[in-house]
């Protein structure tokens, strides 16, 4: 088998896709910290805990796994954070990027698909965002992300290490099998926010900003399955190994929908409304984002066949809905502990 080493394996993208990778023939090798990734969403290939800041770890992994190409997913990812610990996002998210490059480049390895993000693009003045459209982060996290994607250029001109950035839209859903899910601590992601509140562990659904220049005054978005994602990384990967050339691709659906559409969607799902809290704008949040995927379509044949909002919704409701009963039989608990299950998650 080919080996592929994925730096945060133990994430909820990361997992998705090594499963992907497993399912195409590879071997994924998660490496991973775990301080935001999770140990039991490594199923399908090793797991090697360790920092992607430490060269050393990272040689030694390389060295005795010896991947033919990297996957490249370890990063903090929490906008707001970034705003108010920059320093932290540099550190593990660029200066990690640039160490892990080093790494790879003294083992000969030449290939690497790299998690970037449409943070990268700001507030844009025109929608659909395409891959030509200015990057000019308002963030954090966003610049850290950036400069990766400048710095994997010039490791191709001047080391030959070939790219693929694949900036992503709002990624939701789980896996169809519900092996794997999203499962964040803190959870900031808008859909397993809903369906956290839909199952009662969050007393209701927040939704920051009801004033922008939309159809309902909510932000719109666009929402792509987690394993239409995980493919399109595995598309990546043979475009590299066909010989492709460095490149970045948006990967969303081209379609948008307001936070209210979502929370309607669940609504349907579950036969009952839910409460809503509304709350101000956060900083830097633009009212739409909507990608064209017309450039990725064309280049790697990717078609986001998972990616309906309502198959989006129903995959996650499933896999929260599992996580959930598993929770109360391991603890003994009944449908009536289900208000002290709710209270341990907003602490």
């Amino acid at each position: 088998m080919s080996t592929v080493v994925v730096t945060g394996g133990a994430g909820y993208i990361g997992s998705h896709t090594c499963k992907a990778l497993a399912k195409a023939g590879y071997l994924p090798v998660s490496v991973d910290n775990l301080s935001t990734g999770n140990r039991w969403a490594v199923k399908w290939g090793p797991q090697e805990v360790g920092d992607i800041v430490d060269r050393f770890f990272l040689d030694r992994v390389i060295d005795y796994y010896q991947p033919f190409a990297i996957m490249h997913f370890a990063a903090y990812a929490l906008v707001g954070e970034s705003v108010f610990s920059p320093a932290k996002y540099y550190v593990n998210n660029t200066a990690g990027s640039l160490n892990l490059l080093e790494t790879i480049r003294k083992h000969g390895i030449s290939k690497i698909i790299f998690s970037s993000t449409c943070a990268t693009y700001g507030i844009p003045e025109d929608l659909p965002i395409r891959e030509s459209t200015p990057q000019f982060p308002v963030n954090s996290y966003g610049w850290s992300k950036l400069m990766v994607e400048r710095i994997l250029q010039d490791y191709d001109r001047a080391y030959g290490v070939r790219s693929v950035s694949l900036r992503y839209f709002n990624a939701c859903g789980a896996d169809a099998d519900a092996e794997i899910g999203e499962e964040h601590d803190p959870e900031t992601h808008l859909v397993p926010r809903i369906i956290q509140a839909a199952l009662g562990q969050l007393p209701y659904v927040e939704v920051f900003g009801t004033d922008y220049s939309t159809s309902d005054g909510t932000a719109v978005r666009d929402f792509i399955h987690v394993s239409d994602l995980a493919d399109a990384h595995v598309r990546a990967l043979e475009y590299l190994v066909d010989g492709g050339s460095t490149a970045a691709f948006n990967l969303g659906t081209g379609t948008g929908y307001s936070v209210r559409q979502v929370i309607e969607a669940v609504e349907r799902r579950i036969g009952h409304p839910l409460r809503v809290h509304s709350s101000p704008r956060r900083p830097g949040d633009p009212p739409k984002l909507v990608a064209s995927p017309e450039l990725v379509r064309a280049s790697l044949g990717i078609e986001t066949c998972r990616s309906d909002l309502y198959n989006i919704i129903n995959t996650a409701y499933l896999w929260h809905s599992s996580r959930l009963s598993t929770a109360m039989i391991v603890h003994g608990r009944g449908a009536k502990d289900c208000v002290g299950a709710r209270d341990m998650s907003q602490r």
